[in-house]
């Protein structure tokens, strides 16, 4: 059965590679196209225009070979039996969040392309999505800012009031006597 998810894993991987791969090519040629079909007058570009671009396509490249190198799948080169699937891509946490830079990064030069530089201001999104965490996260708990007195009584209020109708009649035969119900820890 393990042998099965590595697999799986293994192909989920190389998908995900081969369109990271294609992720890191197209953006760019669409914006050139793009540029070239819609805004004729901005050829070539400004300094800025590369500027912008060579400093926020270094982090998706650098994104891109972390991502690569995490995700590689090992073969033996003989037999090509799957020795390794590599880490699952897929997986939530820090993997997700280079995805979703990479995302953010190729919509923004897909859109400066066609609508033009100022759309390189919804690149602000990460920085204030990250400051975001963090200080949800651990600045706003280190402080004790995270949550108030009222907020948790509310939350243990409400735990009360969500007892299942099962719960409740396990509860009311347990009061009355009843053998059948066993008495439940807490």
């Amino acid at each position: 059965m393990a042998h099965g998810a590595a697999k799986r894993i293994a192909l989920q991987n190389e998908q995900a590679l081969r369109n990271l791969r294609l992720g890191m090519f197209i953006p760019t040629l669409l914006s050139a196209v793009f540029r070239l079909l819609f805004r004729r007058s901005s050829l070539p570009p400004s300094k800025g225009s590369l500027a912008l671009y060579v400093v926020t396509y270094l982090p998706a490249l650098f994104l891109s070979r972390y991502l690569e190198r995490m995700g590689t799948t090992r073969r033996d080169p003989t037999t090509g039996a799957l020795i390794s699937p590599g880490e699952d891509l897929n997986q939530p946490g820090v993997t997700e969040w280079c995805f979703d830079i990479l995302y953010v990064t190729w919509a923004c030069q897909i859109s400066s392309g066609a609508f033009g530089d100022w759309v390189w201001w919804f690149y602000l999104i990460i920085p204030l999505y990250a400051g975001y965490k963090l200080w949800s996260n651990f600045i706003g708990p280190m402080l004790g800012w995270s949550r108030g007195a009222g907020s948790q009584a509310a939350e243990e209020g409400s735990e009360k009031e969500t007892i299942s109708k099962r719960q409740e009649k396990l509860r009311k035969r347990s009061e009355r006597g009843d053998p059948r119900v066993r008495s439940v820890r807490k």
